[in-house]
């Protein structure tokens, strides 16, 4: 028999029992409740007839006393209790058990009788006249009838309660068949079923942990025997499975191990937890470690606690604001400096699994950087002094020598100051860019007020825009907060920004200003819509002396200098450019 077909039986013959207990009860309260209603409505009436017989019965005797009366007085109280006492019997041949009304009739023709006969009745009331004998004794029937209506009264209360006692016993033994019935019915399927379900999620259990050699139960269930032979078909199926993702997974590995080993940079792999996990051999040598550093933590293991803080706001899915200060390890009795940069490991689906940490050996890159920035400086002092003389000399003979405007002499004239000039500009940018990174040029900062410092460059560039019938848009994102900054140095970046945009934007083409907040930053932004730059030369657009795309000029320090200013102030500086649709610089600065 199918497992359906056993529980829809099972199911069915308690709920059948059940319902029948039920209506067996209902029937039995049913009828309790109507023979009650009736005893309660016979005995009430019976009650009531007796108290108005008895107060009649009063009335009669109170004028029967009286001697004044007359006789024809009593004949209305006599049909009235004769009319009762017709109810009476009426309602006695109806009812079962009583006959007081009966006994009642039969004396009170008596007492009429004896009433009749009675010349003086007033007189002939005493207990041994015939009058009074027929009264007391009528008396006595309507007193009888009426213990007798309350001894019915007790007696049907007490077939009442017996019944009802009868009828819970009954209801009592019904519910002991269900529970016994249902005991025996959830023990049946406990086993029938119950146990072959616990050996398979036992059997489920041991998959899980690995182990394929499971034991399967049988049972005479057709859907259990079904599921035990496609839960084999599924074990089976995962062993082999299993067999061939880790031969994959192996060799999957090896090949990972082999690329990371191959990598020139130093890696190392962090749990979600911020513990070393994977250190590759260029690491290794980079940090003098060796895998005894596994399973600590990247702060400890470094030193640096402040790493510990840029780890977890990377493994909360945030970034790094700006690009970290070098690390400087002495490493052998030698000083190495490291770059590094951190990076999350996300899941297809999203959630963060750990993050990557990149080293770059940067000790001979920055020895050199630094060589170089003292070279430029000095270079840059040296060839100030005599430059400034050149000019100085310049126009003393520009002074004392007067050519016809229109002359060879006067050309060559404009073109030497022209290039003085152009001298002297890329002398001061070498120096200032040589102060900024070497660290000598401080900032002055005091609050500054965004609209206030794009009003102003707008002023500035006021007449080379109109010269080309450019338009500049200058939109802010109220209310924007004031930051504290060097205003001086900032109107060089957006100077040298707005430059470019203006030399590389057409005729009659639109720039566009922008600044907002964002977060804990002010974002400004410098829009055109001139020829873009090639998306393969973004990535050194910032870097000193490199020139790129676009219409070449200069030394190729103007950007470079705009990056080291903003570095300074906290910020950051990016661009975003599509060729043929324009560019975008901007700048982050915090507030």
């Amino acid at each position: 028999m199918k497992l359906r077909t056993r529980l829809f039986l099972s199911i069915s013959a308690l709920i059948t029992v059940a319902l029948l207990g039920l209506i067996l009860g209902l029937v039995s309260v049913q009828q309790m409740a109507s023979s009650q209603q009736k005893l309660i409505s016979d005995n009430s009436y019976i009650l009531d007839l007796g108290l108005k017989l008895r107060q009649n019965l009063g009335e009669q005797l109170s004028l029967l006393l009286d001697p004044d009366s007359e006789v024809q007085a009593l004949q209305p109280l006599q049909d009235k209790f004769q009319q009762l006492l017709d109810e009476g019997l009426s309602h006695e041949r109806q009812a079962e058990g009583f006959a007081g009304f009966s006994t009642a009739n039969r004396d009170y023709q008596a007492f009429l009788k004896a009433f009749r006969d009675s010349p003086e009745p007033s007189r002939n009331l005493g207990p041994d006249q015939p009058l009074g004998e027929a009264f007391n004794q009528l008396r006595t029937d309507l007193i009888d009838s009426h213990k007798q209506a309350l001894a019915h009264i007790n007696h049907s209360e007490q077939k009442a309660r017996e019944r009802a006692l009868l009828v819970s016993s009954m209801l009592g033994l019904l519910g002991l068949a269900v529970l016994v019935l249902g005991f025996i019915t959830a023990h049946g399927i406990a086993r029938r079923f119950g146990q072959p379900i616990e050996a398979l999620a036992k059997a489920a259990d041991q998959i899980g942990q690995g182990n394929f050699e499971v034991t399967l139960p049988v049972t005479p269930a057709v859907e259990i025997n079904q599921l035990t032979r496609r839960f084999g078909l599924m074990a089976e199926a995962l062993r082999k499975h299993q067999a061939t993702n880790v031969d994959e997974l192996l060799a999957g590995q090896q090949r990972l191990q082999a690329v990371l080993d191959s990598i020139d940079d130093g890696l190392l792999i962090i749990d979600r937890e911020g513990h070393l996990e994977h250190l590759n051999p260029v690491a290794q040598r980079q940090l003098g470690w060796d895998a005894s550093r596994l399973g600590q933590g990247l702060g400890k293991a470094l030193q640096r606690p402040e790493l510990d803080d840029q780890l977890r706001l990377i493994l909360r899915g945030g970034s790094l604001d700006r690009v970290p200060d070098d690390l400087s390890l002495e490493i052998d009795e030698e000083t190495r400096l490291l770059a590094y940069s951190l990076t999350p490991v996300c899941h297809p689906q999203g959630q963060i699994l750990g993050a990557v940490m990149v080293l770059h050996d940067v000790t001979e890159q920055r020895a050199f950087e630094r060589v170089r920035s003292e070279f430029v400086l000095r270079a840059s002092h040296e060839l100030r002094t005599p430059v400034t003389g050149m000019h100085m000399a310049f126009g003393l003979l520009r002074e004392r020598l007067t050519f016809p405007a229109e002359s060879r002499e006067a050309d060559l004239f404009d073109t030497i100051g022209e290039e003085m000039q152009r001298l002297t500009q890329l002398i001061n940018d070498l120096l200032n860019f040589s102060r900024y990174q070497s660290g000598l040029q401080k900032l002055e900062l005091q609050p500054c007020a965004i609209d206030e410092l794009l009003s102003r460059a707008r002023e500035r560039f006021a007449t080379a825009l109109a010269d080309k019938q450019i338009e500049l848009r200058v939109e802010l994102a109220a209310p924007l907060p004031r930051i504290q900054a060097d205003p001086a140095q900032l109107d060089r970046v957006l100077d040298n920004l707005l430059d470019n945009a203006i030399r590389h934007t057409p005729v009659a083409g639109s720039i566009r200003l922008n600044a907002r907040r964002h977060a804990e930053r002010v974002i400004i932004s410098i829009e055109d819509n001139g020829e873009g730059i090639a998306y393969g030369q973004q990535g050194r657009i910032f870097e000193p002396f490199v020139q790129v795309g676009r219409k070449k000029g200069g030394a190729g320090l103007g950007l470079a200098l705009c990056k080291e200013i903003v570095q300074l102030h906290g910020g950051r500086m990016g661009v975003y450019s599509r060729p043929g649709q324009g560019t975008q610089f901007y700048m982050a600065l915090p507030v």
